[in-house]
């Protein structure tokens, strides 16, 4: 199993910035993919960010490219997502998910490819 824990999430004003984390733990040898969703309230969770952790290929959602940014540290085991920019549609409950399906040339972006999820954290914008 791969325990995930997500921080950095708050409250902050439009056209501020947060960093989330994701530290990651337990068979952390198994992943291959670490990714970011998030859900607002009355929508369905969606995805942000995701990187391969060998290749280190990364893809974005169409609405937070140029505005955000994946990273990861392989000896921490741990991902980051820096986001800039931020306006309210951007509030959201954050989830971390970690794949550890092995792909050719992809990068997973749908909630089925991640078997684990974090407990998620609370990102705020105020207008």
């Amino acid at each position: 199993q791969v325990q995930l824990a997500e921080s950095g999430g708050g409250l902050v004003q439009a056209g501020g910035s947060l960093r989330l984390s994701c530290a990651a733990s337990g068979r952390t040898f198994s992943i291959y993919a670490m990714g970011w969703f998030r859900q607002a309230p009355g929508k369905e969770r969606e995805f942000v960010a995701a990187m391969y952790w060998s290749a280190g290929t990364i893809v974005y959602a169409g609405s937070v490219k140029g505005r955000f940014t994946i990273s990861g540290d392989t000896a921490k085991n741990t991902v980051y997502l820096q986001m800039n920019k931020l306006n309210s549609e951007d509030t959201a409950v954050y989830y971390c998910a970690a794949g550890s399906t092995w792909y050719r040339d992809y990068v997973p972006s749908r909630e089925s490819e991640y078997g684990f999820w974090g407990q998620g954290t609370q990102v705020t914008v105020s207008s």
